[in-house]
């Protein structure tokens, strides 16, 4: 019950003797992820060790090393690595991506905010052309609940289930995943809010349309740009599952950036009531609150039907 994330990925954190990176690998180690190896030039050949929780309430720790490679390449020659989570400081993610890319790794989750939109536009055009996913950036990461967490989502708030998640914002996700915690996900994908990411909604659609223990689909999007409205003509064309919806920023102001770099709005383009409407045309149901969007999955998990009746064109 995956997208992108299995319990057989192996990840490499990029930046993980940093402050963030030590925080949130020792986190992803706890949550169960194969955590293979860090990457600093400036420190390659240590071994860094990390009080793991072993218990399952998280009662008592165990020491867990962690290598650290002088670059990606030796960290993929070293262990097999197919994951890369990047923790590094804006000016220096551009050259943290494109070293990962070009090392073969097959997906690249930056969590780094503040990156200049033309670095990201650079990075998420050179991953395309050597094959690597991009998740963000930033983004709080994916998690596969029970298998792999690669990011900073917290693992303990949710279970393995059948509902897949794909969302612009981190603090939303958690909460959906909370909401929904007696349900369960099968992924929960954070793509970032950034007027360019790496994988979009639609990306995410197409991964969840095609995996057998995704049952459900919750989109959370947010005002600014048009990238709900593309994923709600593709739904409408090319998803049989059902779709529950939130949509961020129905009381936003005009005219006013909001959260996210993306989150920009402009006369009626990119509002929260526009895309709402977009997506119930195409057959999903928008919920008001993230409560009740909670209430809608809920209920539309207990109907026996599903889109397979909705007509596509």
């Amino acid at each position: 019950m995956a997208i992108f994330l299995t319990k057989e990925s192996k990840v490499l954190v990029q930046g993980m003797t940093g402050a963030e990176g030590m925080k949130h690998t020792r986190r992803m180690l706890a949550a169960g992820t194969n955590v293979v190896g860090g990457v600093n030039p400036r420190k390659a050949g240590r071994t860094v060790e990390f009080d793991v929780p072993h218990h399952p309430e998280g009662l008592g720790s165990a020491p867990t090393g962690v290598p650290v490679f002088g670059s990606v390449r030796e960290g993929i020659e070293a262990t097999g690595a197919d994951v890369s989570v990047v923790f590094v400081p804006p000016a220096f993610a551009r050259t943290a991506v494109l070293e990962a890319a070009d090392a073969g790794i097959g997906l690249a989750v930056v969590i780094t905010e503040g990156i200049p939109v033309h670095d990201s536009v650079a990075f998420c055009a050179h991953a395309a052309t050597r094959g690597t996913r991009v998740i963000g950036p930033n983004c709080p990461g994916l998690i596969t609940p029970g298998q792999s967490n690669a990011g900073i989502i917290p693992a303990d708030i949710t279970k393995p289930g059948r509902v897949g998640l794909v969302s612009k914002s981190g603090t939303l996700t958690y909460q959906l995943m909370h909401e929904l915690r007696d349900i369960g996900f099968s992924t929960c994908v954070g793509i970032g809010g950034d007027p360019v990411v790496g994988t979009s909604h639609i990306d995410c659609l197409t991964a969840f349309q095609d995996d057998p223990d995704t049952e459900l689909i919750v989109l959370i999007g947010e005002i600014g740009g048009d990238a709900e409205e593309r994923a709600a003509a593709f739904i409408r064309d090319h998803i049989t599952k059902p779709v529950v919806g939130y949509i961020a920023g129905f009381t936003a102001p005009e005219g006013r950036t909001m959260g996210h770099a993306g989150a920009i709005v402009s006369g009626s383009s990119g509002t929260a009531g526009a895309k709402k409407k977009a997506l119930e045309a195409a057959g999903v149901q928008v919920g008001g609150t993230p409560t009740e969007t909670a209430r809608l999955v809920l209920a539309r998990l207990h109907e026996p039907a599903t889109r397979s009746d909705v007509t596509h064109s």
